[in-house]
């Protein structure tokens, strides 16, 4: 059931019209009037009631990255791919013995690259579990691949005749993976006796296996922003007394709405790094518009890990599914979780019926083994498996102005976040350092630092630039989110 009232307003209240909610009218009349031509003086209340608490949401970059500044329009860096070669949704065709690697959208351009020499012993697996070790062949053209093919493998499973007597059945859909190889004494290629045949030796080097690395990039965005106030009302006084989130305080109604402005901007710099996209057809897609930045999001759903409908109230087997993904990835023992509120209810719950309750399985590393430190952050740990855990609120997904509108199928409910980092070599620094796998890069040099600018322009508050009789602030920024190793991170989404 909802809850009713749903008392306030997620409207700004500095809005340019004038409306029934946002001026005080003196020359009304009736007994609760606000009337000049009373004799009696109003009880006032100076100061705004803080009825929204802290209204302010940045704070998750200051978590779990860093802001580091770059001299580029765009950064790039790689990524390892893995060590092992296997390949997904093969097709097996049992009679001929032979095993066609897909073509994918990686390498449909090319000739298909099958980087598996003869000689090599493979595990073949369908969907139901089954598998088989098999032997790849020798081709009458001393290539791994049939009739010199090289995106198709010849096989001969151990022990049985065909692959379908081996338990695996002709389908699209097998996967393989490498384990090792098999050679004659004496011999350098592959000759060996499988079953009731022998293949000899041939002239057939080994394929090379040339290590390549996965390239991704992203391009800094910029944010800009500004609040305007004539000179005439910055001399104005107000008998509402000025109280903000950044300690401003005063009767200069002005010093509210450019304290609010700074906030606004600031949160911008790190909502803009959660939600920046990228413009769907490149640069000049959109009329006017620039390439775009990938956010948090956009990285995740592109070549991260997307959990829908994940319910930690169901139960360890929906999470225990979610560390079996993470053992397939980089394993990262240290990770945060960053959920709305319904769904941090959700893991107090399960963690209810884990032995130990929260902290006291937990070695708190993150945090230089101290809890208190991770509680003074707002964190609270749990270890499942070989895994630590720390999760905590995060406001952006729980206000009404910003995610926690969002109810129903898709609505984005946490995220998980390695706390590894990665070693790269810094071109401004000149040695090594250690990066979060999560950090901002903003575009700086010895000219001019574009991290968060801000200045005055006009002829009033100190400022004396034009003839203009206003005081303009203005807000600058350049930056992008650098999202590494995103196989590691989960998306949590409703049903």
């Amino acid at each position: 059931m909802a809850l009713t009232p749903q008392f306030g307003s997620i409207i700004p209240s500095q809005s340019q019209q004038i409306l029934t909610d946002n001026y005080l009218q003196f020359d009304s009349a009736g007994a609760n009037s606000n009337n000049f031509a009373q004799q009696y003086l109003p009880e006032l209340y100076e100061q705004e009631v803080e009825r929204y608490g802290n209204r302010t949401l940045s704070g998750f970059l200051r978590m779990v990255g860093a802001e580091m500044p770059m001299t580029s329009d765009q950064v790039i860096w790689s990524e390892q791919n893995r060590l092992h070669i296997a390949y997904n949704d093969c097709t097996s065709v049992s009679a001929a013995g032979t095993i066609t690697i897909p073509v994918t959208a990686a390498n449909a351009a090319n000739p298909i690259v099958n980087v598996i020499s003869p000689g090599s012993t493979i595990v073949v697996m369908d969907d139901l579990g089954n598998e088989a070790k098999c032997f790849v062949r020798i081709s009458d053209t001393g290539l791994a691949g049939a009739a010199g093919n090289p995106g198709q493998l010849t096989v001969e499973p151990y022990g049985f005749a065909t692959l379908v007597a081996a338990g695996i059945p002709d389908s699209a859909n097998n996967k393989i993976f490498v384990y090792g190889s098999e050679f004659q004494k004496g011999t350098s290629t592959a000759n060996a006796v499988v079953g009731a045949n022998t293949y000899a030796a041939v002239n057939n080097p080994q394929v090379t296996v040339t290590p390549n690395f996965t390239q991704y990039h992203n391009s800094p965005i910029i944010l800009r922003s500004t609040y305007t106030i004539n000179g005439s009302d910055t001399a104005q006084i107000g008998w509402v007394e000025v109280s903000t989130e950044d300690g401003t305080g005063g009767y200069l109604w002005y010093l509210k709405a450019e304290s609010e402005t700074r906030l606004r901007f600031e949160d911008y710099l790190e909502m803009s790094m959660v939600e920046a996209e990228l413009s769907a057809g490149g640069p000049g897609a959109l009329t006017g518009q620039t390439l775009g930045s990938e956010g948090l999001f956009a990285a995740i759903n592109a070549r991260g890990n997307v959990q829908v409908g994940f319910s930690a109230a169901a139960g360890l087997d929906a999470f225990d599914a979610i560390l079996k993904n993470l053992d397939t990835q980089g394993a990262i023992e240290e990770n945060m979780l960053f959920l709305n509120r319904s769904s941090n209810l959700d893991f107090d719950d399960m963690l209810g019926s884990i032995s130990g309750g929260f902290a006291g399985g937990t070695a708190f590393g993150l945090f230089e083994n101290s809890e208190e430190m991770a509680l003074n952050l707002g964190f609270s740990g749990f270890r499942r498996g070989s895994y630590d855990f720390y999760k905590t609120d995060w406001k952006y997904l729980n206000d009404a102005s910003t995610r926690g509108a969002q109810v129903g199928p898709a609505s984005i409910e946490g995220v998980l976040i390695p706390a590894g980092t990665s070693t790269v070599y810094d071109q401004i620094l000149g040695t090594n350092i250690r990066r979060p796998f999560l950090h901002v890069r903003y575009r700086a040099s010895q000219t001019d630092d574009r991290r968060m600018k801000s200045w005055l322009t006009g002829s009033v508050g100190g400022a004396f630039t034009s003839s203009l009789d206003a005081m303009e602030v203005n807000f600058l920024s350049e930056r992008c989110l650098v999202t590494q190793a995103a196989n590691n991170f989960v998306l949590f989404k409703g049903l």
